[in-house]
């Protein structure tokens, strides 16, 4: 009677260190879930599927679009400029992605001195990856991948920002995306099913 007492108690205290053991873990290491998502957000991602979106970054400061003309950047494009049509690509787990010209074939990107610039498509730079962050007022602001807390932004006459010279919270980097004139957004026909009474199958009279 012993023996089956002690076991049972020994089972017992078994399983309560299996449950509390995960609480002590969490307790001790302080796991932050946000920061893991942001460290994994800051990774290059080569195994999923690279996506691909043509649309147009009104700026809030200009009123205008953003244009890579080359190697100049501005945001002085109006609504269906061909150089204000964007090609977003992104590629990681996150937000990170790459801004090219639709025209120009260019990317959008920030050197070491924060100024905005445009490269070649060929070029593979970390210059040319920004981080996508939408903010409380629905708007979105672009942060560099490479420097970090440097936006990209405007003046009023749509002339860019350096990035050390950019706050999250100053209206020069908050852009609206809207898709140029013409496109829809992709969104699947919703179709109706009508469910019927299944009938009761009658089975043919056995023959005597």
């Amino acid at each position: 009677m012993r023996s089956i007492f002690s076991t049972v108690a020994f089972l017992g205290f078994q399983a309560l260190w299996v449950v509390c053991s995960p609480l002590q873990v969490f307790a001790v290491d302080g796991v932050n879930f946000s920061v893991h998502v942001e460290n994994q957000t800051r990774v290059r991602d080569a195994m999923s599927r690279r996506q691909h979106r043509v649309y147009q970054l009104y700026s809030r400061t200009s009123g205008k679009h953003v244009q890579v003309l080359g190697r100049k950047i501005s945001a002085r494009g109006e609504d269906g400029d061909k150089y204000a049509q964007l090609v977003v690509e992104a590629d990681t787990f996150g937000s990170q992605v790459r801004i090219r010209g639709k025209e120009t074939n260019y990317y959008l990107c920030m050197n070491r001195r924060g100024k905005l610039v445009g490269k070649k498509a060929s070029n593979r730079s970390e210059d040319c990856v920004f981080v996508e962050k939408v903010l409380e007022n629905h708007y979105t602001a672009l942060m560099s991948a490479r420097y970090t807390d440097w936006y990209v932004g405007f003046t009023k006459r749509g002339r860019p920002r350096r990035g050390p010279h950019t706050l999250p919270n100053q209206q020069d980097v908050h852009f609206m995306k809207r898709l140029p004139p013409g496109e829809q957004p992709h969104t699947q026909q919703f179709r109706f099913t009508t469910v019927s009474k299944r009938s009761k199958r009658v089975r043919a009279a056995r023959p005597h």
